[in-house]
């Protein structure tokens, strides 16, 4: 029988006055953007009546998730590991059963496909509430349509649905779920924890590298992946110093497009400026490193790096991709150009480059903006009052006398 891995995981202790919520999703190598927001929530709600914990279903010889198991310590987030071998592993689908019950659960948070599919598979067998969080549909390879066609046949059926774009919104709208079970809710970051407290010139990641303070260097988070464009910020890079721009390009992350982005950083003869400098458990250090942060991306929902770089005062340039527009404007707290417009990324990127005085002023607006509207706690306010209304119904519900077996 599969078993969780709780020799390693963070133990979930749970008192008996709490009602349990279990945030489940599927995870590859480190994991992506919605693990920060899955596992800071426990903490945030710690102090409520609720008790929060991540499933997490992978590989079973996944290195990357030793990570997610360091993020989780260092959080104090419950985590709990699921080894799951695939499709035809339906002892996972067990192993999820036998944790609602022995931990009571009364809400199930899914975050995607699979754990969608997983909560309406097993509501039968154990009541709880159904909440979901559409992070988006970004990845494409050739099992995504199918992966994605489950995940929409599976949203109309959960008591709510937790979008965190407008135009993601707007597609789960379209495929049938009621408004009243719908919600708008943006990621959101920890402002007092993601904050700036050196210059980038003082940066000790960027000492121990040898980069001068007066050299812009420009930074990418992400997986290395063909959605995320880096090869655009690469060929970006190559025509502002063939003009004469003294910057450097750090890319953070790991993927399976590590070497084509390397083999074009050779050919384009870029070794000494443009570096992938791997998976960075220390994001808040390399934030703090950088004089300017570029996301490229062709398809996001809300990306946590952009909301890591405003709460850091770096400031930005994005493509108008998802969530960002709604949230930055372009001039004021950051600058802005069209998906796949490669000169219009150059322009923007020279423009910061050479005008110190407009990047300290974009940095300045967009940590105000998280301070005043992404606030992580303001968020989790807004997620326990979906629990709220969920159980309060759900007890309704039961205590009426229309809905006993007689």
């Amino acid at each position: 029988m599969t078993r969780p891995n709780n020799a390693s995981d963070v133990p979930f202790d749970v008192a008996p006055d709490k009602e349990v919520v279990l945030h489940t999703r599927v995870v590859t190598e480190t994991g992506g953007g919605p693990e920060k927001t899955i596992l800071m929530s426990a903490p945030f709600l710690s102090q409520s009546e609720y008790a929060l914990a991540a499933v997490y279903m992978h590989a079973p010889n996944d290195e990357g998730f030793h990570v997610i198991r360091r993020r989780a310590r260092a959080w104090n987030s419950p985590l709990i590991g699921v080894p799951d071998k695939g499709a035809k592993d339906l002892r996972v689908l067990w192993q999820m059963l036998r944790l609602c019950r022995k931990y009571k659960v009364k809400v199930w948070h899914a975050h995607d496909y699979k754990s969608n599919l997983f909560g309406l598979l097993l509501r039968p067998f154990h009541r709880m509430q159904l909440v979901t969080t559409v992070h988006g549909w970004v990845v494409h390879t050739e099992k995504t349509p199918l992966y994605y066609k489950i995940d929409k046949w599976c949203l109309p059926h959960y008591q709510h649905v937790i979008c965190v774009s407008d135009d993601l919104y707007r597609e789960v709208s379209e495929l049938g779920v009621p408004q009243d079970r719908l919600t708008y809710l943006p990621n959101a970051i920890d402002e007092s924890d993601f904050c700036r407290k050196r210059i980038p010139a003082d940066s000790p990641m960027r000492l121990d590298r040898g980069v001068p303070a007066s050299r812009i260097l420009v930074g990418a988070v992400g997986r290395l992946m063909p959605e995320k464009s880096f090869d655009q910020l690469i060929h970006a890079a190559a025509k502002l110093l063939n003009e004469g721009i003294d910057l450097e390009v750090w890319i953070a992350g790991e993927g399976s497009s590590r070497q084509p982005l390397q083999a074009l950083i050779d050919e384009l003869q870029l070794g000494e400026r443009v570096k992938l400098i791997g998976f960075c458990d220390d994001t808040k250090a390399f934030y703090e490193s950088l004089d300017l942060f570029v996301l490229a991306s062709q398809r996001e929902g809300l990306p946590n790096v952009i909301l890591e770089a405003a709460a850091m005062s770096v400031p930005i340039v994005s493509t108008r991709v998802a969530g960002v527009p709604k949230m930055l404007t372009d001039g004021e707290s950051g600058l802005l150009c069209d998906i796949g417009d490669l000169e219009g990324l150059t322009s923007a990127i020279g423009r910061l480059a050479s005008d110190g005085q407009k990047r300290a002023s974009l940095a300045a607006s967009a940590r105000k903006l998280i301070e005043e509207q992404y606030s992580f706690r303001k968020r989790m306010e807004c997620i326990r009052g979906i629990y709220d209304r969920l159980l309060s119904k759900s007890n309704s519900a039961a205590d009426d006398p229309s809905n006993r077996q007689t």
